[in-house]
């Protein structure tokens, strides 16, 4: 997206163009870019149409099936279910036996491309409406001095309740999807409600965590050196992707108010961290004033107190922001804080 929040699309339009360069006919080209309902039709085939003058459904054929990977999950893509769409049933139906030779899991077919692309946008945006949700609990259990995490394990036990938590929303999908459906809708003239105020919240919430820690600081340091670790800094856990990571936000918090910050992530190296940013990756660190658990990659899950004693003072404070540490003594023992 640009910083206007509106989609940018040139990656797709170039990807496209460069095809349209080498289309034969026969050709079918599928398309698996997230995009708002009806992109394919609208931009993707008058590309591909354009230089060639060929006539859909009759010297090219188009498909569309999201891709559904997961970055730093396990799960092989072949066990993936998967939407599939074609520009006419017949092409649907050689999509499907295409796709049958790769895909294990089960195949659906959509009634048509505009479907298969809301379906794929969707389920992004109902992601990212739920940590909202999530997240605007947070913000007022901490007012009201009420833990989040132990709500959610009582509310859990009703056999409906969706398992979400609270948390930093980055990423190339969840924190960029919304906007195109919003995008979409407002051409349509709707004003989206539901999709924008929950963007609002998980944008804002680097911004809430950073400001959370730095109001701890004043009021429990009297030093004026404060030296302060973030542990990992991607959009999610056991990934090196940090594109749109709130920790960034963060960090650049700390950065203006002069606390040294340790950077640790050990799924990244010095080439992943955006220039701009000025941050510098961290392997070995001095005993540490504050903990700032930011992303649980695996290896920070297994923090015990004894790994805490080594890392922070005795007077230190934790911020975990997930709330996954589960040694009892880290919270008894430190200045304990998670969403």
């Amino acid at each position: 997206i640009y910083a206007n929040k509106t989609p940018n699309l040139n990656a797709l339009k170039k990807a496209t163009q460069i095809i349209s360069n080498v289309l034969k006919k026969g050709d079918l080209v599928i398309f698996e870019s997230t995009v708002y309902p009806g992109l394919t039709e609208e931009i993707c085939i008058p590309i591909l149409r354009n230089k060639n003058k060929f006539k859909l459904n009759r010297d090219f054929f188009v498909g569309y099936s999201p891709e559904r990977i997961s970055p730093g999950e396990k799960d092989d893509f072949t066990n993936i279910n998967k939407v599939i769409s074609g520009s006419n049933l017949k092409t649907t139906n050689f999509i499907l036996r295409l796709y049958k030779k790769i895909i294990k899991a089960n195949i659906f077919k959509a009634s048509s491309i505009k479907v298969a692309e809301a379906s794929k946008i969707v389920e992004n945006v109902q992601r990212d409406i739920n940590i909202s949700f999530m997240n605007e609990i947070s913000l007022i259990f901490s007012r009201l001095n009420i833990n989040t995490q132990d709500v959610l394990k009582a509310a859990k036990t009703k056999w409906n309740f969706l398992n979400f938590f609270p948390g930093l929303v980055g990423g190339h999908c969840i924190s960029v999807d919304p906007y195109y459906l919003a995008y979409k809708a407002k051409q349509k003239k709707y004003d989206p409600q539901v999709i924008l105020s929950g963007r609002k919240i998980n944008n804002s919430m680097g911004f809430y965590v950073g400001g959370i820690v730095i109001k701890k600081i004043k009021k429990k340091f009297r030093k004026k050196k404060i030296n302060l670790g973030v542990f990992g800094l991607t959009f999610k856990e056991n990934t090196n992707d940090t594109r749109d990571s709130k920790v960034f936000d963060m960090i650049k918090m700390f950065n203006k108010k002069n606390i040294k910050v340790y950077a640790i992530d050990p799924n990244l190296t010095k080439k992943d961290i955006p220039k701009n940013l000025n941050i510098k990756l961290n392997k070995k660190i001095k005993k540490l004033d504050v903990l700032v658990l930011a992303v649980p990659h695996r290896e920070f899950l297994k923090f015990n107190y004894f790994k805490m004693k080594k890392i922070l003072n005795k007077e230190g404070a934790i911020f975990d922001i997930r709330g996954v540490l589960k040694d009892k003594k880290i919270k008894r023992n430190f200045d304990y804080w998670s969403l």
